[in-house]
């Protein structure tokens, strides 16, 4: 509140005033007016001093008021604190109320359970629970309170046998029954602490337990042995097995794929509680072996039947790739169908287990009419027959039946390879390995024994492509290894008969008969033993006597008749050898391809030096280092492409010092026979009295020193054909030159007339001698190369002798035994067109390469 202004001084004079009047009338007006105005302040500054005064009151209150909030708000503060500490406190004492609750009610929940759940069960307890009866149980394995109970069933078992103690009781009840060999009362066995009835308890919940896995192995294990049995009865398997065609859409697999689906969602029950009771184990274990009996007496006597038809029918060989196939797409059918049982697949929302039964039921005529169809198409050329599978999978086949999804990859799920359902493949491929190795037993044929292990190599590698099949891999390799070892051991028989144990005839050794009947003889027959090719023997068909064909036909069957000319020309035992390991090569394993290559390289090496020692005798030696030579290196040159070192280490033990060591410990009176030291008497005589000898064996170069040391003799003994006179003459001028007796003129053989004579008698005989030798080089060698290589060592060893000879006749002194320059210059001119002739000859066959 403001205030009032003073009153504004009044501005009106009396113009009427004197002016001395005037004057004073002046003063007291302003002083009016200055009286009038310090009054008006002061008014206004006593109202301001009011305003002020009641503000300031004012304020005082306000502050009061504050003051006062102030303190109720913090006593509002520790009251608040007080509440929520009381409330902390009270929640806690309700938590512990409440545990308490539950654990008074635990026990209390599962005796509930228990109690309740005997007659859901089948089970009633009498006599205190001391008698237990079985009866029907009011609870199907379908419903959906199975599971829920079976639950309440595992936690009160869990409960009274380890947190309530039962097991341990029931434990020491066993064992002082035991001891004492009486019953004992159980109420004095309750001991340690354990709680009232916890043992009586304990052992409802294991009958309850025991009932309830009752009901499942009720459901699937007496359930899949009587399918099994219902569908051998009904096709009589013992007495008429199945067509293989017809196996996937009959009975022995419709009438699984119906029960599959509610035996593996009770399955799948008991696998989610593996961790909780040993009893769940033991009841999947169970399952799993009804199945695989109830499967192996379904499947056993059909697929017997089946490879014996197959090997009736297409021989044995046929039938190992038949069978091979027919076992891969059954491990893979009866893998899809165990997955339908014991994979890990959803239960179908919906649909109880007797629905999908009967839908599985319904489905069986459908899955009647689908069958596999295996085309064979009719082998060619004496071949094994190839196969072409054309399959309408049927849906028992593929799993649509049994609930599965279609395209499902089986190697997905682990469940197949169980060993249960592994022996259970095993045992169906066994079949295989019976039937094929009752065939090889009879088998002394290597191209059919070949062929049986190519074949089961070629089924092993699809076999193996993915891991549902590898049961009859397995089976497949174990065949493949038995064939084997027949393979090696009619390979040992017919090398050992054909080679070791092999007596030549004089129709084996003659030499040069053979070759030249070989090339005036018509076209003989062909024989099934193979021609040369490709650095290995292989077998050629004869053409057909009424074939006919255009002009390089007839020119490679031409070829085909000079290759197997030369083949029939060569050395049995060496023939054998090289037809019994080019068949053998790819078959067996490296390791025994090179022991068998090693003894028989060596032992035909051996054949052929004493076919050359026969030839020599025969025929001559020039026949003889011919027929060595030519059977050495056709021997190398078809050895090359196996790629084998043919060496080895032989151990053998030698007993030569046995009788001494012996003596020695028979001699020995302090004997330590039980000492554990070097000194035992007995590891002394093992010691001394037994050695291994070591021997290097290197098949390779062996062949190459005897083809070295052949060649060598071809040399030495060729050169002596063409130019022994000659050779003769300086290798006693060599020896007289040598001696220190007599000086080399001196000698007879130094005469001018008789080194005429040594070169005119070279000179006549050298063109027909050049001409044997280079015929029968040439029906010994087809190779014009081979034959100018032996030949110019020849020609180099007579070119020395020639210079040689020439040198020694320059040393002759014109006077001295008929020598002068005519005399020279006709034994020189002799040498020269000797030394001519034979590089003429060397020329000749180098052109013709």
């Amino acid at each position: 509140m403001s205030p009032p202004p003073p009153p504004a001084p009044s501005s009106s004079s009396s113009s009427f005033s004197a002016p001395a009047s005037d004057a004073n009338d002046n003063g007291s007006m302003l002083l009016d007016a200055t009286l009038a105005q310090t009054y008006a302040s002061t008014d206004h500054l006593s109202l301001l001093l009011k305003h002020a005064a009641s503000l300031r009151f004012a304020l005082r209150a306000s502050i009061n008021i504050a003051d006062d909030v102030g303190r109720r708000h913090a006593d509002l503060l520790r009251q608040s604190g007080e509440l929520s500490a009381a409330a902390e406190r009270l929640q806690a004492e309700a938590d512990v109320r409440t545990r308490h609750a539950e654990e008074i009610g635990m026990p209390l929940r599962h005796y509930d359970a228990v109690d309740r759940i005997g007659v859901l069960v089948g089970v009633l307890f009498k006599d205190g629970g001391r008698t237990i009866v079985r009866g029907l149980a009011r609870l199907k394995v379908d419903s959906d309170g199975f599971e829920p109970t079976l639950d309440e069933i595992d936690d009160a078992l869990a409960y009274f046998e380890n947190e309530s103690g039962g097991r341990e009781a029931l434990d020491e009840l066993h064992s002082r029954r035991r001891r004492r060999d009486r019953d004992e009362d159980e109420d004095g066995v309750g001991g340690g602490g354990l709680q009232s009835g916890s043992l009586e308890y304990y052992r409802r919940a294991l009958a309850l337990h025991d009932a309830a896995l009752f009901l499942i192995r009720e459901a699937v294990a007496d359930r899949i042995g009587q399918t099994a049995r219902d569908v051998a009865s009904a096709l009589d398997i013992s007495r008429k097995p199945i067509a293989a065609n017809k196996l996937e859409a009959s009975l022995v697999y419709t009438r699984f794929h119906g029960i599959s689906v509610r035996s593996n969602a009770l399955i799948s029950i008991v696998k989610d509680r593996l961790d909780r009771n040993e009893a769940y184990g033991e009841l999947l274990d169970l399952c799993r072996n009804s199945y695989c009996g109830g499967r192996e007496t379904l499947l056993r006597n059909t697929v017997r039947a089946h490879m014996d038809k197959l090997r009736d029918r297409h021989g044995l060989v046929g039938m190992t790739r038949l069978a091979s196939v027919f076992l891969i797409r059954l491990c893979t059918v009866e893998t899809s169908l165990y997955l339908d049982f014991f994979g890990n697949k959803k239960k179908p929302e919906g649909k109880s287990g007797e629905e999908s039964e009967d839908g599985a039921d319904e489905s069986k005529g459908e899955a009647g009419n689908e069958e596999d169809k295996v085309a064979v198409e009719a082998p060619s050329s004496g071949g094994s027959p190839r196969v072409k599978l054309s399959r309408k999978t049927s849906s028992s086949a593929s799993g649509g039946t049994g609930g599965a999804p279609q395209n499902v990859d089986l190697a997905s799920d682990p469940a197949f390879r169980d060993v249960p359902f592994q022996t259970l493949l095993a045992n169906l491929c066994a079949s295989l390995h019976r039937t094929v190795r009752r065939g090889l037993v009879a088998v002394h044929d290597l191209d059919t024994l070949c062929q049986v292990v190519s074949v089961l190599r070629e089924e092993r590698g699809l076999a193996d492509s993915g891991p549902t099949t590898s049961a009859a891999a397995r089976a497949i390799g174990a065949v493949i290894v038995d064939a084997q070892e027949r393979l090696i051991f009619c390979a040992n028989a017919q090398l050992h008969k054909e080679v070791v144990r092999f007596k030549a005839g004089p129709e084996d050794l003659d030499y040069p008969g053979k070759l030249l009947r070989g090339e005036a003889a018509e076209v003989p027959p062909l024989s099934a033993e193979g021609t040369e090719g490709g650095g290995a023997v292989t077998s050629q068909a004869p053409p057909s006597a009424g074939s006919t064909g255009s002009g390089s036909s007839y020119k490679d069957d031409d070829a085909i008749q000079a290759q197997l000319r030369v083949y029939e020309s060569w050395f049995p035992p060496m023939r054998s050898v090289l037809r019994v390991l080019s068949k053998i090569f790819r078959v067996v394993e490296p390791r025994v391809f090179e022991d068998i290559a090693l003894q028989s390289v060596g032992s035909v090496t051996r054949s052929l030096k004493d076919g050359s020692a026969y030839i020599q005798k025969k025929s001559g030696t020039v026949h003889a280092d011919l027929f060595l030579v030519k059977h050495l290196l056709i021997l190398r040159e078809q050895l090359s492409p196996f790629d084998i070192q043919l060496r080895s280490v032989e151990r053998q033990l030698d007993f030569s010092e046995a009788g001494k060591a012996v003596t020695r410990f028979l001699a020995n009176r302090n004997r330590r026979l039980f000492s554990l030291s070097t000194e035992n008497a007995l590891v002394a005589l093992l010691r001394e009295g037994v050695s291994i000898h070591e021997t290097s064996v290197d098949s390779k170069r062996d062949l190459d020193d005897a083809l070295r040391s052949a060649c060598n003799d071809f040399i030495e003994h060729t050169s002596g054909a063409l130019c022994g006179p000659a050779l003769l003459f300086v290798e006693n001028c060599k020896g007289a030159s040598a001696s220190a007796d007599a000086g080399l003129m001196t000698q007879p053989f130094m005469a001018a007339h008789h080194v005429l004579a040594v070169m005119g008698e070279t000179t006549e005989r050298l063109p027909d001698e050049l001409a044997e030798v280079s015929t029968q080089m040439g029906l010994y060698l087809e190779n014009p190369a081979t034959q100018s290589i032996l030949l110019k060592p020849v020609v180099r060893k007579i070119t020395r002798a020639l210079e040689d000879a020439r040198r020694f006749v320059g040393e002759a002194v014109d006077g001295e035994c008929g020598w002068d320059a005519e005399a020279r210059s006709q034994v020189l001119n002799m040498m020269q067109s000797i030394e001519v002739m034979v590089k003429g000859a060397v020329s000749r066959h180098s052109s013709r390469q």
